[in-house]
């Protein structure tokens, strides 16, 4: 009867797992891409798969955008090659990525729980919830983390394969090809800090496939930075000193040809990590206080601890940052919970709160509650809003519009709108509201407004 019970709980866990990601599958096809960061990158890579230019990443057609390496920009890329542009096949590779982390994060449990729990887990972190359907670099780069911190602990196993040891360098490439160096800042420092405690980095040193390992890391990134510095000059300056550096440890840089303003309070990455990771932020305080004292003679936890902090640690001096920065923590956090799970008495209530988050958002979705926040954050219902025709942004032109009129849209100033109008041509604009106050009133009368949303409306010539 025993044996069965425990049959029976793994079965629903692992059905669970599949249904929280067919649940985020769903919210990925329906959500609209929204403004501005991720309707930015998803247009990055519908320009690519048009032009097939896979070496440099375009902004707008002719532009490059310096900022992030391509790993990401390459996977949304091919998926709208294979497929097409819709929300849903933009999104499809993070959504990939996350349910391939957790399921593969599961071999990782040190427990009897269910393969699946740790991944449940995860799924049911809002944060990581999140970004298995957002367009973005963090989901590339939690892998990329999580890779060479897994594969790191199991090549210190006594007669660890080989395997491992090459994954790790493998993940470091792969690293520097979705966000770049910050791979190393966010991986070295915790490796060596348990080395240090667990007396083990002398074997740390000797293990590591240092020839090979650095040979296949080099072919996999270094030819990419080089063709890119060749193709686009200033690539390595702009992206290695102004990214790695300025950004982070100069507050005064005005440098950032491509982001949005993002001055947060020192330490605010903390309550990122608290808040972002609720239910689960709460059930790692407790299991933390309650085993503190016995943590030393626990190698396991303290390698997860210490990789779980660090990335937090290394951001809370920085003011230039979002709260996407904490994803690399959510894979720690999460198999540091599965790990001390049968230690904590109101696991049910946890694993209940945390799977109803995503059943929420779901239940919220459907309910049309949410639906003025996309309305409102995309142009994506402006663009399709009538028939087609030649369509226009007075003075600025957002990602969303930029991707959802598969870049036909075109910014104009308002010399070219009063000679459009002139010419009697029927076309479509879009103008803040902001800006239609400003015009003349020759131009609003030869005008009509057939949409609109909270900060931009869409007008047609009168007839």
């Amino acid at each position: 009867m025993i044996s069965w019970t425990i049959l029976e709980r793994n079965h629903i866990l692992k059905r669970s797992f599949w249904i929280l990601v067919i649940i985020r599958g769903f919210l990925n096809a329906v959500v609209p891409l929204m403004d501005k960061t991720e309707a930015r990158y998803a247009e990055i890579a519908r320009i690519m798969a048009e032009t097939q230019n896979w070496i440099i990443l375009q902004i707008d057609y002719g532009i490059p955008f310096w900022a992030k390496p391509p790993l990401s920009t390459w996977a949304s890329a091919l998926s709208i090659s294979l497929f097409d542009t819709s929300a849903f096949f933009v999104r499809l590779p993070y959504l990939i990525v996350c349910s391939l982390i957790g399921w593969w994060i599961g071999k990782f449990s040190h427990d009897k729980n269910s393969h699946y729990l740790p991944g449940i887990i995860l799924l049911t972190f809002p944060e990581f919830f999140l970004h298995a359907g957002v367009v973005s670099t963090d989901v590339f780069l939690t892998l990329s983390t999580s890779m060479v911190m897994l594969a790191f602990w199991k090549s210190m196993e006594k007669e660890a394969p080989k395997f491992w040891g090459y994954l790790f360098f493998i993940g470091l490439g792969l690293g520097l090809l979705s966000k770049g160096p910050i791979i190393g800042i966010l991986i070295l420092p915790p490796i060596v800090i348990w080395c240090l405690i667990q007396n083990k980095l002398l074997k740390a040193l000797k293990t590591a496939p240092w020839l090979l390992g650095s040979v296949l890391m080099t072919l996999i990134a270094l030819p990419w930075y080089l063709l890119t510095e060749k193709a686009s000059p200033g690539f390595i300056d702009y992206f290695i000193v102004s990214e790695h550096f300025n950004r982070y440890f100069n507050s005064e840089w005005v440098g950032d040809k491509y982001g949005f303003p993002k001055q947060q309070p020192y330490g605010i990455v903390w309550g990122f990590l608290l808040v972002f990771c609720l239910p689960w932020s709460l059930f790692f305080l407790q299991s933390l206080k309650k085993h503190y004292k016995t943590l030393r003679q626990n190698s396991w936890g303290i390698f997860l601890l210490i990789w779980m902090l660090w990335t937090p640690f290394f951001f809370t001096t920085s003011t230039s940052l979002i709260h996407p920065y904490i994803l690399p923590s959510t894979i720690p956090m999460a198999l540091w919970i599965s790990h001390f799970w049968n230690t904590n008495k109101k696991r049910t209530i946890y694993l209940g709160v945390g799977i109803s988050i995503p059943v929420l958002l779901l239940l919220v979705f459907l309910s049309g509650v949410a639906k003025s926040l996309f309305i409102n954050n995309t142009d994506k219902y402006l663009i399709e809003e009538s028939e087609p025709l030649a369509v226009f942004a007075l003075s600025n032109k957002t990602y969303s519009s930029q991707f959802y009129s598969k870049g036909e849209i075109e910014k104009i100033d308002t010399i070219s709108l009063k000679k459009m109008i002139k010419s009697k041509t029927p076309f479509k604009i879009i103008i803040e509201h902001r800006l239609i106050k400003n015009l003349s009133p020759q131009i609003k009368n030869e005008l009509y407004k057939t949409g609109e949303n909270k900060k931009r409306g869409i007008y047609r010539l009168k007839n």
